[in-house]
């Protein structure tokens, strides 16, 4: 093993970064890899990178985050490579860690076990240099060799995925899974990762849209594992790949609750408020139909439904934008002063309705007459009414705690 340095980190003390005599000393790129057990391989993948580095001509350290029990560090480490020993927390967990070590403007993750061609990164520094902070491997638009993929992944399980991320981030990524991918350091820590295993993918693909960062494809190329070498799937079990899956897609749809509320909760206050409105001074004959209380209650439960669900996605937006402005749009979208002064009017027109129907009702001996249907009528959109009210009444408060929250913690 080379007269390495050993540097500990006070802060987490199951961390170890070990850097070998020929260090790169100012690399403008850093291939950050995680690598469990690789030992079979690791020798042809650091060929793999250095061939890389050299037809790229960038200055480059290569970073191997390291959990084996083998001898994968000692040769990285023989050929180059720094090494960030880390107990074994997950594959997402293993990059977070690995941010505040790493030196280079620009970052290429992947896997150290030569499924990925690292000798081709000229075309993400390509993308770098051309002002792009997120370049994602698409091995669609590349090549995967026969037998690298189970066709259940490739012509179901991935597609679906895909599709499902499009559809909610209305986003045209032809590849999310794919782990060869690059970012710039600056948006690596805006992205302010939270995902501590293989859901880490999908977190950095919603996060990419969300911050709107200035995004590309590349084509990759990928292959079926070395002759000999199991895949981590393998290793863990039948059950591997589908606990991934599953994983990723609870990402998605978590940091994309807002689709599931937004634009349903207007869609259903609109449709709610237009079967409730005609029939608040009485019913309402179409031929042999007549729509009457028991449509205005409809009516009256999707527009309660919607409007919270609308309110829901103001707050889901909030919470997940990462610069601010979503939060400062909808705060200022409803203001506070203007919004207590709507929801209390609102509130006040309600309840005179409720007491007008409870005058009338006494004063029929708490006897319900003919007479009455319209004055009923005005009640049920009376009690609508205080409803939307308190609706918007605390979700304006709440939409204004998180504001005020986030600028605490910003």
């Amino acid at each position: 093993m080379p007269n390495e340095k050993e540097i500990k980190f006070p802060d987490d003390p199951e961390l170890t970064l070990l850097i070998p005599d020929n260090d790169e000393p100012t690399p403008e790129l850093s291939i950050v890899i995680p690598a469990l057990n690789e030992e079979s391989v690791i020798v042809e993948f650091m060929n793999w990178c250095h061939e890389g580095i050299a037809k790229a001509g960038v200055k480059a350290e290569i970073m191997i985050l390291d959990s084996s029990t083998d001898k994968t560090p000692d040769i990285a480490l023989s050929m180059g490579a720094r090494i960030l020993k880390m107990p074994k927390r997950g594959l997402g967990r293993a990059y977070i860690d690995s941010i505040p070590v790493i030196r280079g403007k620009y970052v290429i993750l992947g896997d150290a076990d030569c499924t990925y061609d690292f000798r081709e990164i000229q075309p993400f520094m390509e993308h770098f240099h051309s002002d792009h902070e997120f370049v994602i491997g698409s091995r669609f638009a590349g090549s995967i060799e026969n037998g690298a993929m189970p066709a259940l992944h490739r012509y179901f399980g991935t597609p679906l995925t895909i599709f499902i991320l499009n559809v909610i981030y209305g986003s045209n990524f032809s590849d999310i899974h794919c782990g060869m991918r690059g970012v710039t350091i600056d948006a690596f820590k805006r992205m302010n990762l939270q995902s501590q295993s293989w859901e880490y993918a999908s977190e950095m693909i919603v996060k990419s849209v969300r911050l709107k960062l200035r995004t590309v494809e590349a084509p990759v190329h990928f292959y079926k594992d070395k002759e000999g070498r199991e895949s981590h799937h393998k290793r863990i079990g039948w059950f591997s790949p589908w606990h991934a899956g599953w994983i990723n897609l609870r990402a998605m749809l978590i940091h994309g609750a807002d689709f599931f509320v937004m634009k349903p909760g207007i869609v259903m206050l609109l449709l709610g408020l237009l079967i409730t409105l005609p029939l608040c001074v009485g019913p309402v004959s179409f031929g042999d139909i007549t729509l009457s209380l028991n449509t205005m209650f409809l009516g009256a439960t999707f527009s309660i439904v919607g409007l919270q669900s609308f309110f829901l996605g103001c707050m889901a937006q909030s919470l997940y934008d990462p610069s601010g402005v979503t939060k400062k749009r909808w705060v200022e979208t409803f203001a506070y002063t203007p919004m207590m002064i709507v929801s209390g009017s609102v509130f006040t027109v309600g309840l005179l309705l409720c007491v007008n129907f409870a005058m009338a009702y006494a004063g029929a001996g708490f006897t319900l007459f003919d007479t009455m249907v319209g004055t009923n009528h005005l009640a049920v959109m009376g009690l609508l009414a205080i409803a939307l009210s308190f609706i918007s009444f605390i979700s304006t408060l709440l939409l204004h705690a998180i504001h005020a929250n986030m600028l605490i913690h910003d």
